[in-house]
């Protein structure tokens, strides 16, 4: 997909660009900006880094989470008596948008609505190179206001929906994921998305990981049971689509990345802000590998080699002799 906007709306790269670097004194943010050993788009390591250091991260997350971890438990307390009490997915995701416009900060809303763009775009490019028809539900937010039309439960249900359409398929048609003899990358964006300005108040501080931490309990509350635990036993499906990238690529180098383990051994609900944002980097480096593998399949193509799912190569291992 090469429809994105030509040039960049959100920049935060420009902070870490400028600064020097002092060897008796060496800048862990800097470090980490200049690091590529981890795949990623380079606007996406910047907002982590600046998401990283903000006040709310380095000194008021310590508040919000036990605040959260407490409000965890009394809430599954009360759950427990009245299950269906205070249940609206509606009203949560407009307290969500409501937050995310007066109080979360710009680089942890750029990651926020990033997400949904890039999980949308695996799921499409593993059932493009598929041998079987899995349909997709692809979400693409571009406004803060879009997350009312409650993206986040119906992120949560395409991820599920996907994996049980996707194996259903293949067990009827008795096949599996193999590369397929061309690999299919016409659905992964090489460059922005479709985001527009997001909002630069005063009051816009709050860190990504401190959101979070607040917005659990406020997921407990206003949804069931059964779609609170499904939304934090998702964080574990990282693994599964990872596998399913490298059975169609011919390569699992990558799956050494993922720090979301598998959900047949389910974590806690309390740990929640820290594998959401584990969640989100697994899922922005498997984009980016992908769409390194698109840039190659191009080159490929620009010097008439044919390019297979076995055939392109991995970002991780040397080129074959005679190869650039």
């Amino acid at each position: 997909m090469d429809t994105a906007p030509s040039s960049e709306v959100h920049d935060f790269q420009a902070p870490f660009q400028e600064r020097m670097h002092d060897p008796r004194d060496p800048d862990p943010s800097l470090a980490s900006y200049l690091d590529t050993s981890l795949p990623l788009n380079p606007q996406v390591r910047a907002a982590l880094l600046q998401d990283l250091e903000l006040f709310s991260r380095r000194v008021l997350h310590r508040i919000f989470r036990p605040v959260g971890i407490f409000a965890i438990v009394v809430i599954g307390i009360l759950k427990i008596f009245i299950p269906r009490a205070f249940t609206s997915s509606p009203l949560l995701h407009k307290l969500i948008h409501w937050g995310l416009e007066y109080f979360v900060a710009p680089p942890s809303n750029f990651l926020i609505l990033r997400h949904f763009h890039v999980g949308s775009e695996i799921l499409a490019f593993i059932a493009a190179n598929a041998p079987v028809q899995v349909p997709t539900n692809p979400i693409r937010p571009k406004f803060l206001k879009d997350v009312e039309q409650e993206i986040f439960l119906n992120h949560d249900l395409n991820l599920y929906n996907f994996i049980i359409r996707l194996n259903t398929a293949l067990q009827s048609e008795n096949t599996h994921l193999h590369p397929p003899k061309r690999l299919n990358f016409d659905m992964i964006t090489d460059g922005p998305f479709d985001i527009a300005p997001l909002p630069r108040r005063w009051t816009n501080f709050i860190d990504l990981s401190s959101a979070i931490e607040v917005y659990t309990p406020l997921y407990q509350l206003f949804l069931t049971e059964r779609d609170f635990r499904r939304a934090y036993h998702s964080l574990q499906l990282d693994e599964t689509i990872a596998i399913y990238v490298a059975r169609l690529l011919g390569d699992s180098t990558h799956l050494a990345l993922v720090n979301n383990r598998h959900p047949l051994v389910p974590d806690s609900a309390f740990r929640s802000a820290k594998r959401l944002v584990l969640h989100g980097l697994a899922s922005e480096a498997l984009h980016a590998l992908l769409v390194h593998h698109k840039r190659q399949q191009k080159e490929l193509d620009a010097r008439g080699l044919e390019a297979s799912g076995h055939g392109l190569i991995s970002m991780w291992k040397a080129p074959p002799p005679g190869e650039s």
